[in-house]
């Protein structure tokens, strides 16, 4: 009798039984109330009820199980839930319609065609799907979560549009962290010309990418190759969409649409100690607003002020643009005549607004040239596909607006001006040629007599002095060793009043010396309005001259980074030479290191973020500044800290800069600092930005032990720095190498990772070393790292005991925490 009542009992309570066990699925059978939850195969995503934030509502969402407040995707954004009393279903018709405690529909699906068995499966994807029962082709899918995204861009997702089905995938941004709601911006490919992806804020257009040139939208640095995923673009006569795929598929990735300024943040879980965290740099600069030069004006973020007319158009409003450069934009001095037209080529840019514009993908450059000519509205043309010397015909039928300077795998635009124009400026160079000539035949003539000459110059060299004085600007000729000799730009700096310096450093005095340097003492300052600067004075007795002096004029002057240091100006009076820093309150990093005083109070983390700054400073040099640039002494004494200790690379004195496509560089001058230079620029003189990576790495092992590689010994063997670490790598014991004030309350996992990575910096033959930007990826990430080979200079001090030492004959060796993985091409 207890056995029929408790099948009795059973039978009545199955249809209110919920699931309460993890499933990835369910069919029209089951349901998910408020409690439940499906979780993907894999157990990376979840799907069930949740209040956002500091919110009471109910939203029904997908979250990832690590992180179980990062929603991707909401079913419910606009509608929310009072109570925990809703319930989702899937009808027999393969809908699925969320109801709540009334029984009325808060929110349902769709069908795309009729179903026999619906299931409903939440994948590892992230992906929501309405599926047939046994049916996996994604083809297929009666409806998914991934069509309809909110503000966050997953894996494998698409952005764009079916123009089959007329969906219009697209993001927007939250209203806030506590409201799913759609916010103010949105991210979606937008039509009209050839299609490009705009970001709005409602209706007003923030930013747009550029068209797709095949490599990538012209305007999006990020979607250059990198070691972290792939994108596709696909534009055909069924669909236009974005996508990218990781490279490494067990590493999450995602881009969250800001609800503050509407920039895709890039970000990938670490653990769950630092959570999520910002995989590549974010491309978001001042020239990245769009529009910000008006019609036919062009930005480069590398000039002051930012905005120019291209050549042959002045500005529209030239009082207005004075006063504000950009302001209504820019026109043509000479109007077109349709039939003596010509163009002039615009290079390495950010292609234009394409809304009117057309295009066509089996045109050559040539035929594309012809077209434009032959059509009196047409403003300028470019190739579709940069890629394999470029194809395809893309032109413009209205003003050129919000093109951009950009200096990496940008693209050539022909704009169309007054064939008068190109004379004028054919007239122009032809006067300067001609001016050239005969400043060369009066230097030819006055060299006769080189007390004339002598005095000419001398005269001349006084005069431009006295100008720059009246105008307060120092100007410095641009680098001429490199291949941009054809850059005649001078760089021009606040030159500050030597009187000025004399007060505010009190006459020079011995007091206010903050360093000292091959250059000479460093001092800091106090100008009248209460400034604090850091002047470093050439000294007479000093070996560098005028060379390095101006050397670290040219590389740092346009250079802006939160971990460079900054230069003000200079100042130059008489025989004297000064550069003008901004004022770094702390001392520089050896202090913090090497004083055993100092270095106690400099935990694990305050080194850890050191070491991620030096890099991120170096990656800027590598690879986003206007011109490459290799430091060449980048040691501890040139890492200055400031208050939040934050680094900062100075002393550009022996920098040098490398065209886009150079890649090392000879000198018979080897110029450093010993115990970090690379064993091929301390031997044969050959530099690179792989001489950079080897010093960072000796910078990490140094920050790491608390210990200089040049002077370090250990009672066991006579090797450096660099050769103690490899022992300990080598034998698995790296830990021991850390430094005593961070021996007990370091992350044991990223000290390691750190020696590893400062190992595979110094590693003795510069094509195995990584790129500084694959260095920044390893210290943000947890991306399997190789192994490393044998260090440079690793040798035995004592010669003799070197040749029977076991260690010379093991040229390798591996430990239980080396990882060796394919690299991504």
């Amino acid at each position: 009798m207890a056995g029929f009542i408790l099948l009795l009992l059973c039978s009545f309570l199955w249809p209110h039984v919920t699931v309460s066990i993890s499933v990835d699925s369910i069919n029209t059978t089951h349901s998910i109330r408020d409690g439940d939850t499906l979780v993907s195969a894999g157990g990376i995503f979840e799907l069930g009820f949740f209040s956002p934030g500091s919110s009471s509502k109910r939203y029904l969402g997908i979250w990832y199980q690590n992180s179980v407040t990062t929603v991707p995707w909401v079913a419910n954004r606009e509608v929310p839930l009072n109570d925990t009393s809703s319930v989702l279903r899937v009808t027999d018709q393969g809908i699925l319609v969320l109801l709540d405690s009334n029984g009325s529909t808060v929110w349902s699906s769709n069908a795309s065609r009729p179903v026999r068995i619906p299931v409903v499966q939440l994948l590892d994807s992230g992906n929501l799907i309405v599926k047939d029962d046994g049916d996996g082709n994604p083809e297929n899918f009666i409806w998914q979560s991934f069509d309809y995204p909110g503000n966050t861009f997953i894996a494998r997702m698409k952005i764009g549009r079916d123009f089959r089905t007329g969906l219009d995938r697209f993001l927007s941004s939250w209203k806030s962290p506590d409201d799913p709601s759609a916010g103010k911006f949105t991210y979606r490919f937008e039509l009209g010309g050839f299609p490009e992806v705009v970001v709005r804020e409602g209706s007003t257009v923030r930013f747009r990418s550029g068209p797709y040139n095949g490599e990538r939208m012209s305007g999006m640095l990020e979607m250059k190759e990198n070691p972290m995923y792939t994108y596709d673009f696909v534009f055909n006569e069924e669909e236009l969409y974005l996508t990218f795929t990781p490279r490494n598929s067990s590493i999450l990735l995602r881009g969250v649409l800001s609800s503050q300024s509407g920039a895709i943040e890039p970000l990938m879980w670490i653990d769950s100690n630092r959570g999520w965290i910002q995989n590549l740099p974010l491309y978001i600069d001042n020239c990245d607003r769009y529009a910000l030069c008006g019609a036919n004006g062009v930005c480069d973020n590398n000039k002051s002020p930012v905005c120019s007319c291209m050549t042959g158009f002045v500005p529209k409003s030239p009082k207005e643009w004075d006063a504000v450069p950009g302001t209504d934009g820019c026109v043509r001095k000479t109007r077109l005549n349709c039939s003596g037209d010509d163009f002039i080529k615009v290079s390495a840019v950010k292609l234009p607004e394409t809304r009117q514009s057309w295009y066509n993908y089996n045109i050559s450059l040539e035929e594309c040239k012809s077209l434009c000519l032959a059509n009196c509205t047409c403003t300028g043309y470019a190739n579709l596909d940069i890629r394999n010397g470029g194809s395809g015909c893309l032109l413009w039928f209205t003003d050129l607006i919000d093109i951009r300077y950009i200096s990496d795998s940008a693209q050539d635009i022909y704009v169309k001006v007054a064939a008068s124009e190109l004379d004028q400026n054919e007239s122009t160079r032809n006067k300067e040629k001609s001016n050239a000539k005969n400043r060369t035949r009066i230097i030819a003539s006055t060299a006769l007599s080189a007390g004339v000459l002598i005095a000419g110059i001398l005269l001349v060299l006084l005069w431009r002095r006295k100008k720059r004085q009246r105008k307060g600007l120092q100007t410095f000729p641009s680098d001429g060793s490199s291949e941009h000799q054809n850059q005649t730009e001078d760089l021009e700096l606040p030159l500050f009043d030597f009187t000025a310096i004399v007060s505010g450093t009190n006459n020079f005095s011995m007091k206010n010396i903050l360093g000292e340097g091959g250059f000479g003492y460093v001092y800091k300052g106090v100008l009248k309005d209460g400034q604090e600067i850091a002047v470093k004075r050439l000294s007479k007795s000093s070996k560098q001259g005028l060379n390095e002096f101006t050397n670290e004029v040219k590389h740092i002057a346009k250079l802006q980074h939160r971990n460079l240091v900054k230069l003000l100006g200079c100042c130059i009076h008489a025989d004297e030479r000064m550069l003008i820093y901004e004022y770094m309150p702390n001392k520089s990093l050896d202090f913090f290191i090497f004083d055993q005083t100092q270095s106690m109070s400099l935990d694990w983390s305050m080194r850890y973020h050191i070491i991620n700054g030096i890099a991120r400073g170096l990656l800027y040099l590598h690879q986003d500044s206007r011109q490459r640039i290799i430091h060449r002494d980048l040691k501890a004494g040139n890492i200055l800290l400031d208050n939040e200790m934050n680094p900062k690379i100075s002393d550009f004195g022996l920098a040098r800069s490398f065209g886009e496509k150079e890649t090392t560089a000879n000198t018979k001058k080897v110029v450093g600092t010993f115990g970090y230079m690379s064993p091929e620029y301390a031997i044969d003189g050959l530099y690179s930005i792989k001489s950079d990576v080897f010093s960072f790495g000796v910078l990490v092992l140094e920050i790491v032990s608390g210990k200089r590689n040049r002077g370090f010994y250990h009672p066991d063997h006579q090797h450096n720095l660099l050769g103690h670490a490899w022992r300990l790598f080598c034998d698995g014991n790296s830990l021991e190498l850390s430094a005593d004030p961070i021996k007990n309350t370091c992350i044991h996992f990223e000290v390691l990772r750190a020696i590893h990575i400062g190992l595979l910096c110094v590693q003795r033959n510069l094509e195995d070393r990584p790129s500084i930007s694959n260095v920044v990826l390893m210290l943000s990430s947890e991306v399997p790292l190789p192994q490393p080979k044998q260090p440079g200079f690793f040798t035995e001090r004592d010669l003799v005991e070197a040749s029977s030492s076991s260690d010379n004959r093991k040229p390798s060796c591996s430990n239980d925490f080396a990882i060796t993985v394919v690299e991504a091409r």
